[in-house]
């Protein structure tokens, strides 16, 4: 046993040899090490590429091609790739003890008390995670053990994370099929339907929360009627049920606020955020509550460590949180991403009007979804099975994105729940110049495809190809 364990040991790969690895040797770690068909989708759609470089808004393959990140990792890159002053204040705290629990430290509490400054109205105590479906999953435990009561509403369309309790609160049900039974007592509502969420309301009388997305983002970039946040606080309020905004994506100054529930000027009573907290670089988590509701959850000696975990509000994290706020604040990035959103979302706009398979654009800010018509080729439903249709379905937005990424070296991606919809999300950073260079790159693929069809076509081998190779 340990010879073979000594064996195995000489075969490890050291650092400096997998940043020289081979493209093919990187797909076969993939597909041996990571996940097969994974792998086949990335293949399938051109995501195949390996990139080796990266700043702002632009990223370089090893051949030194420059590509545009209009993906801006799902949000989580609202400052860019790589930002010095991220960079600079992680370099200068690398001496400090980074996990050591048996103190006090000044980094998380000068994040907590910043936080608290740039939320808004009375939200005040921070417990910091490391992903968005941590913070989820704290914002839930906080509901039911301050109201004493179980029961979650939820959206349809949402998307909250894929742990458990997060996952039970999300509206798709492929990603919760296999996974049953559901943390038991969630209900879901129509999105923007405040009739839909008094019913359920005034139904059940042991709800603890209302988790909602102002916009949400894996929905589709779904924009809620005016008023219907403010009108959902307000209802919450009246029969006793806390308010949690899930600003996770929307956070930041994404949607040209520094959170979006601002634009009603809503306070939730509970409030989660991840994704551009660690300024693209360290992943961290947190969620905000009101005094009243935190000490009704954790304010007493014997609750305070009911809720804890081993790396939240690490010395790496907090540094990289404070100095992000510091840079969107310095650079007014809020105000600047709902002045380019406006310019690109009048652009897109006016491109829908002329070409019918861009079906809709919607959005706020920088975070924007364009909906394109769904794809129906008769060459490829005639070779594929019911299983694989899903998988077809969703190369629909895949589909334009592959175009954009490997014809015109633009990043983006579908949205999970909605996968006829493609998101804009670039970093906040973004040039008009860039901005430009996107309307004109879709408007060539509109101009040259009549249908999602014709795209598809031109792409046919390689979907035929992944979709036999998945029969294997």
């Amino acid at each position: 046993m340990v010879q073979e364990v000594m064996s195995k040991e000489k075969e490890l790969i050291s650092l400096d040899q997998a940043l020289n690895l081979e493209q093919k040797d990187i797909e076969e770690n993939y597909r041996q090490h990571i996940n097969l068909h994974l792998t086949r989708l990335l293949k399938m759609l051109g995501f195949n590429k390996t990139f080796v470089r990266a700043k702002d808004m632009i990223v370089w393959d090893k051949n030194g091609e420059e590509y545009l990140d209009f993906l801006g990792a799902y949000g989580a890159l609202n400052i860019g790739h790589n930002n010095d002053t991220v960079i600079n204040a992680l370099n200068s705290i690398s001496h400090l003890p980074n996990l050591l629990q048996s103190g006090m430290h000044s980094l998380p509490s000068v994040l907590a008390r910043n936080l608290a400054k740039i939320t808004p109205g009375d939200l005040k105590y921070t417990f910091f995670c490391n992903s968005g479906a941590e913070a989820v999953e704290g914002a839930l435990k906080l509901a039911k053990i301050a109201t004493e009561k179980s029961r979650i509403i939820y959206c349809k369309g949402a998307f909250h994370g894929k742990s458990m309790g997060a996952l039970s609160v999300t509206g798709r049900n492929k990603y919760k099929k296999y996974f049953g039974p559901m943390v038991p007592l969630a209900v879901e509502v129509p999105y923007g339907d405040i009739n839909e969420l008094k019913l359920v309301l005034e139904k059940y009388d042991d709800i603890a929360a209302f988790i909602v997305e102002p916009i949400q983002g894996e929905g589709g970039i779904i924009v809620p009627p005016i008023g219907y946040l403010r009108k959902a606080k307000d209802i919450c309020s009246q029969y006793g049920v806390l308010l949690i905004a899930d600003e996770i994506q929307t956070g930041f100054g994404r949607t040209g606020y520094w959170f979006a529930c601002e634009a009603e000027g809503v306070v939730p009573d509970i409030m989660c955020m991840a994704k551009s907290l660690g300024g693209g670089i360290i992943p961290i988590g947190a969620y905000i509550a009101n005094e009243d509701v935190w000490k009704r959850g954790y304010g007493t000696m014997d609750r305070c460590l009911l809720h804890t975990s081993t790396f939240g509000g690490n010395t790496w994290a907090s540094a990289a949180g404070i100095s992000t706020i510091e840079f969107i604040a310095e650079n007014n990035l809020e105000n600047e991403a709902l002045e380019k959103g406006n310019y690109i979302i009048g652009k897109l706009l006016r491109l829908k009007d002329k070409y019918p398979l861009l079906k809709e654009v919607r959005g706020r800010g920088l975070m924007i979804g364009l909906e394109f018509d769904t794809m129906n080729i008769p060459l490829i439903d005639r070779v594929i099975t019911n299983n694989t249709r899903e998988l077809v379905d969703e190369y629909t937005g895949g589909i334009v994105a592959s175009e954009l990424i490997n014809n015109y070296n633009i990043i983006t991606a579908y949205t999970l729940n909605n996968p006829n919809v493609i998101r804009i999300e670039p970093p906040l950073t973004v040039t008009y110049e860039q901005l430009d260079k996107f309307a004109s790159s879709l408007e060539e693929i509109l101009m040259k495809n009549r249908s999602i069809g014709t795209i598809a076509l031109n792409n046919t081998k390689n979907l035929i190809k992944s979709v036999f190779n998945g029969r294997r």
